[in-house]
């Protein structure tokens, strides 16, 4: 009854109990009615046996009865104790299911605060670069700052890669002129770098609208790099003082891209003016050039003294080979003595076995000579 109680649903269970407490109280009204007919009744003898058969029905109804709601009462019970498992249940499964709920929203919410953290510190990266790339711009936009701007990117560029002494900034030349920067080579004659920044022209260019407006930027960009080209040529190639070449540094990879592929014509024209266009790159391999040309100049120079050296440096080493062999001689005659005290030690030796044994035969068997007593010393006296 407890396994059928346990897989029946409850609401089933209380519609169960339900009719039979209907039936129970259907029961119990038809022996009362049938009580109260029979006490109606006129009196009849004591001894009718329809009173008696009436009675014991009583008394067997009245019994049922009290089976009935003692059954009834064990079903109550049982039901009250399978509700409150199954209530118990419930209620441990449902907190269960809160509490791993609550750990998982609560981790969700721990992972999204951290996304949010790394937004928002992205955020303000983001802002910070634009207001970096804001400046940049409207120092690109001022033509001396565009031009302090190349200037700055090649200084750093000579002075990560060469040693001091060996170039100079705003150096002044014969005809009293002052290039960017200038790199002294082994002939002392100095190599000319001058930064320039066409920006103006190509950004006319790459933001021309028409055919027109592109020839138009087209012959700006030819006539501002001319312009650039003749100006090296003119004040800083000087026959006798600096090098035959000079380099117009272009702080910009794509602007330098773009001038050797659109305009081929204006880079060599350049190359007959001696004058080299370079970008931050060529820059830079141009200086470990440079750097290893007067690496091999000081080479070269301390040819002499380096010889020098070597020589000092084998003399030093015959010293030493003199000085190994001595050490060596030092160390055979160390063994030699070593070997002759080794010897000397086992002499003594046999000799105190000897001693200790009585013999004081020779060494070759042949008995040895009389031992002699040494003499007793005496004490002297007072006078003599």
């Amino acid at each position: 009854m407890t396994a059928f109680l346990a897989k029946t649903p409850p609401e089933t269970v209380m519609l169960v109990l339900v009719a039979l407490a209907a039936l129970v109280a259907a029961l119990v009204g038809a022996v009362v009615t049938l009580a109260v007919a029979a006490l109606r009744r006129p009196s009849e003898p004591p001894h009718d046996p329809a009173v008696d058969d009436l009675a014991r029905l009583q008394a067997e109804t009245a019994g049922r009865m009290q089976a009935m709601g003692e059954a009834l009462a064990g079903r109550q019970a049982e039901l009250a104790r399978v509700l409150s498992e199954r209530l118990d249940s419930v209620s441990s499964r449902l907190g269960a299911s809160l509490e791993t709920n609550t750990q998982q929203t609560v981790d969700r919410l721990r992972n999204l605060h951290e996304r949010l953290a790394v937004i928002d510190h992205a955020q303000k990266n983001i802002t910070e670069l634009s207001s970096h790339v804001t400046s940049l711009r409207d120092v690109l936009a001022n033509k001396q700052s565009r031009g302090a701007f190349g200037q700055a990117s090649m200084e750093a560029i000579v002075q990560d890669r060469l040693p001091k002494g060996f170039y100079a900034f705003q150096y002044t030349l014969a005809n009293n002129t002052r290039p960017d920067c200038v790199v002294f080579l082994p002939d002392q004659r100095p190599l000319v770098i001058d930064a320039k920044f066409p920006l103006e022209a190509v950004m006319a260019m790459r933001n021309a609208a028409s055919d027109d407006e592109r020839k138009v930027a087209a012959q700006r960009i030819r006539r501002d790099v001319a312009n650039h080209v003749a100006a090296i040529a003119e004040k800083y190639l000087i026959p006798g003082e600096t090098q035959d070449t000079a380099l117009m540094f272009v702080p910009s990879e794509s602007i330098y891209a773009e001038l050797h592929d659109g305009f081929e014509d204006v880079v060599q024209k350049a190359y007959r003016a001696r004058v080299v266009i370079v970008s931050p790159s060529l820059l830079m391999l141009a200086i470990q050039v440079m750097q290893q040309i007067l690496k091999d100049a000081r080479m070269r120079e301390a040819a002499h003294q380096i010889t020098t050296e070597v020589g000092r440096m084998m003399e030093d080493l015959g010293r030493l080979r003199e000085r190994v062999l001595k050490l060596q001689q030092h160390h055979n005659q160390t063994g030699e003595d070593l070997r002759q005290i080794i010897i000397s030690s086992e002499k003594i030796e046999k000799r105190a076995a000897r001693i200790e044994e009585l013999e004081f035969d020779g060494e070759d068997g042949a008995p040895a000579a009389d031992v002699i007593a040494a003499p007793v010393p005496r004490r002297l006296e007072a006078g003599e």
